[in-house]
């Protein structure tokens, strides 16, 4: 990537590129069949972020997405229409996909104390993944999933854009150089807004919902 390209260009660029990495990486595996075969792709989580990245794959040459999944009737729907892909291929549990022998690669963009479970288990099915950030709820979560990667010789690619930008090189190298000496205390602050993360009082479950 240039060193002139914009952040905003970045951004756009970015999903479609790790999907694609994700994809021709598990392509590429010795697991995989040729380099005309068709890769055949599972959905797990269909919010918004789910969707465009799930878009991304399926615009891919060569690659099949067969499947979503989502525990929301109306997330599966949404996704059915917005993707295309038959209703037989929308299903609320996601062991359905990990079932399925054809099935070559997963993406997974559930909430995020489920992106170490969902991948170890896709790790466990033989599947390759492709899995939004964050990687884990916890650290020791995170090395399960590298050690199931490790144990059924799957690949896993986690959707970390940022640290790929020539800028963050950049500032990397120069504080292992030593710009700012000894680095003894770190502080990051997120400035996004975010909508409500689902705290709630406990009620009966949505229509819809398994």
């Amino acid at each position: 990537m240039s060193v002139n390209t914009s952040r905003r260009e970045f951004l756009e660029l970015s999903s479609a590129g790790i999907a694609a990495a994700a994809a021709l990486g598990a392509a590429s595996s010795a697991a995989a069949q040729s380099a005309n075969s068709k890769l055949v792709v599972g959905r797990i989580g269909c919010g918004s972020r789910g969707v465009h990245d799930a878009g991304n794959f399926k615009n891919l040459p060569n690659v099949e997405l067969a499947y979503v999944c989502d525990v929301d009737e109306a997330r599966r729907q949404k996704a059915i229409k917005e993707l295309g892909i038959e209703s037989r291929g929308a299903v609320p549990d996601l062991r359905r996909i990990l079932d399925d022998k054809s099935v070559d690669a997963v993406i997974i963009a559930t909430p995020d104390h489920w992106h170490s479970p969902a991948a170890i288990l896709a790790c466990n099915a033989g599947k390759h993944v492709y899995v939004e950030k964050p990687i884990s709820h916890n650290i020791r979560e995170g090395r399960l999933l590298v050690e199931a990667s490790q144990r059924n010789k799957t690949l896993v690619q986690h959707g970390t854009q940022v640290r790929s930008t020539s800028m963050i090189a950049e500032a990397v190298k120069l504080l292992r150089d030593g710009i700012i000496g000894d680095v003894l205390v770190a502080k990051c602050w997120n400035i996004q807004r975010r909508r409500g993360i689902g705290h709630d009082k406990p009620g009966s479950a949505p229509t819809g919902l398994d």
